[in-house]
Order: C-alpha cells, then structure tokens, then sequence
C-alpha cells in the first residue's frame, strides 16, 4: 500500500507537483461553479487560448520567469475586450467569443513560430509541464488562489443574482458588467496559474469537469462545489500515482498533466454511472416500499 500510494510522492518534484495541482483544485472547483452556474464553458475555452499568446511573448521576452506576467497580461486584456464586446447589442457572445478566441490564438502562434523550436515550445505551452513545477510557481498559483478566492467569496451572493436573475441584479443598482469582468477576471486567473503545469489547453478540464461531476449528484451551490473541489484533488492525486508507476514500473511515459485530466474525466464518468444507477433503483425501492 505504501509503495503504491505514498512512495510515489517521495521524490521532490512529486510532492511540488501534487500540491501545485491540489491548489489548483481548490480554485479551479470553485470557480467552474459559477462557469456551470452562467454556462461559461465556451468562455472559459476561449480564454484558455487567448491567454496563449501571452504566455509566448513573456517566454521570448524573458524565458520562464516571464511566463506568468505575459500569461497575466493577455488574460486581463482578453477579460477586458470581452466584457466590452458582450455589452454592444450589435455583437452576439459567440461572435466576440469567436472573434477573441482567433484572433489571439493565432497571435500566439505567429509569435511562437519565429523560434527555430516552435514545436516544442508550442507543446510545451499548450499541454504543461506538471513535473517541472517549481517553488515560485507553486507560491505563484497560492497568491492568486487567494485573491480569486476572496474575490468571489465577496461577490458570491451578487454573482449568484447575476447568473440567475440578470434584470433583478440591474434592477437592484448592480453593475452587470462589473460582475461579468471580475468572473471573467476569475476564470482568466485560473488559466494564467495552470499555464505552466497542465497546459493552457487541458485547463479547461479543470474549469468545467469538477463542477459538472458535483451537479451529478447535488442540486445546491454549496454541496456542488465541494464535490467538485474533492473530484479534482482526488484526479490529481490518481492522476500523478498512475503516471509515476506507468513511467518507473512499466517504462511507459504518460504526460502528468494529462492523465491528471483524463482521471478526471473518468471521475465524472463514474459518478455519471452512479447516478443512474441510483437513479433507476429509486422507482423500484418505491415501488416495494408501497407493495
């Protein structure tokens, strides 16, 4: 049990790994609530690729230490330009969804493509470096975990007006827009602090499955959350033990970052099967009971 469970941590780099990703499933659990709560799921993809071509321009700027401001950068302008765009009536969302999501996308691209090792600096930045993860990055993500965090700890009950009721937040004095950019802020944020460890493709795992897993089986906020928030830390630990011994006991290479999504993955799967199976069992035991 040991060697299977609590050995693979042993190493440095896998206990860096696992608490950047156990950070990670705190405030990726609690932020894909509210994207479940105003169906953000298509935002939250748009800005998992916006953010890219910050990510390279503050690598070729100044290598890894420039990741994150570069990440930060593009993620606050794309937040910006996103709230603005979805406020002019002649712009649908999915137009300015789709318009940002090319147009930075393939900023990115043209700005990764001037190094003589594009493709694997593009892989790199699209699918992480989970074992790589260092100190800084995991103090990195814990500061903004904490203001996201606090942020929408402050805003939770306007947010939660906002998303279900958006002419009864107006009609009360709420600034509509400014409750979308601190989410879209939010959701930005998250994406910023996995760039580096799981990439800022498979972070949209993070910002959508945990949430969606604890709907399965919940029907309030608070409930759904912390389903979420436990399905992700328990991905991330499986995810990391089933790349370690695949690499070290079987010589198979797996990507952390992602098995980590793909545990994940299952994880809702499993508890979607379960559901169902409660589910059908439900009329049967009613039916017995009234028999």
């Amino acid at each position: 049990m040991y060697a299977t469970l609590i050995a693979p941590f042993a190493p440095p780099f896998m206990g860096r790994a696992l608490t950047e990703l156990l950070l990670l499933a705190v405030l990726a659990g609690v932020v894909s609530t509210h994207v479940l709560t105003r169906r953000l799921g298509f935002v939250a993809d748009t800005l998992t690729h916006t953010v890219f071509p910050g990510v390279v321009l503050g690598f070729l700027t100044a290598g890894i230490s420039g990741v994150f401001p570069g990440a930060l950068l593009a993620a606050a302008i794309t937040a910006i330009l996103l709230t603005a765009f979805t406020r002019i009536r002649r712009i649908t969302d999915d137009t300015a969804l789709a318009v940002l999501l090319a147009a930075m996308f393939a900023v990115g691209v043209v700005l990764v493509s001037r190094r003589a090792s594009y493709t694997a600096d593009l892989t790199s930045f699209l699918f992480g470096r989970l074992l790589t993860v260092s100190t800084g990055q995991i103090t990195q993500t814990a500061v903004v975990a904490a203001v996201v965090l606090v942020t929408l700890a402050l805003l939770h009950k306007e947010l939660l007006l906002r998303a279900f009721d958006p002419a009864a937040a107006a009609a009360l004095g709420y600034r509509v827009w400014l409750l979308d950019l601190a989410l879209n802020l939010a959701v930005a944020l998250v994406v910023v602090a996995a760039a580096q460890s799981v990439g800022t493709i498979l972070v949209i795992a993070l910002l959508v499955v945990p949430a969606a897993t604890g709907r399965l089986v919940a029907d309030r906020i608070g409930p759904i959350t912390a389903i979420g928030v436990a399905a992700a830390a328990l991905a991330g630990y499986l995810g990391l033990t089933v790349s370690y011994h695949a690499s070290i006991s079987y010589g198979l290479r797996l990507a952390g970052g992602a098995t980590v999504v793909l545990t994940l993955v299952a994880v809702y799967l499993l508890t979607l099967l379960a559901a169902a199976s409660a589910r059908a069992l439900r009329p049967r035991r009613s039916a017995d009971a009234v028999a």
